[in-house]
């Protein structure tokens, strides 16, 4: 009959193992986590119209066909956006903060997004696959 002690080596030696498989497991779906929730993110668009000025314009930006599209709006005025799109988007503004528009393209290209009123493309987004 095997000593004790010789029993304990090989488990202590497995559980050593197991520990350290474990303990690099987080890692691993920590990585893959971030990856799929990188592949969901929205592209955001933060815009501001204040004392007739308008802030970004005509921004370069990507985007995924399918993927959400969300504009946040800072605005002292009225105006419209317009997300020249398939589908078309149009979105009023009323003065107020933190206006969420929220969208997404089906057809990949160039995607303007224009503010009617204030006459400036705020951003242009490049639509792939």
């Amino acid at each position: 009959m095997p000593s004790v002690s010789r029993l304990c080596i090989p488990v202590l030696a497995v559980g050593l193992l197991m520990a350290g498989c474990a303990s690099s497991e987080p890692e691993r779906s920590g990585a893959s986590d971030a990856s799929a929730s990188q592949g969901i993110e929205s592209v955001i668009v933060a815009v501001r119209i204040a004392d007739g000025t308008v802030t970004p314009v005509d921004a370069r930006l990507e985007a995924r066909v399918g993927r959400p599209i969300e504009i946040v709006v800072d605005s002292d005025t009225d105006d419209e956006l317009h997300v020249h799109a398939e589908p078309d988007h149009t979105f009023a503004i009323t003065p107020g903060t933190g206006q969420r528009f929220r969208f997404t393209v089906d057809v990949p290209g160039r995607v303007e997004i224009e503010l009617h009123h204030a006459g400036h493309t705020v951003a242009t987004l490049l639509v792939r696959e």
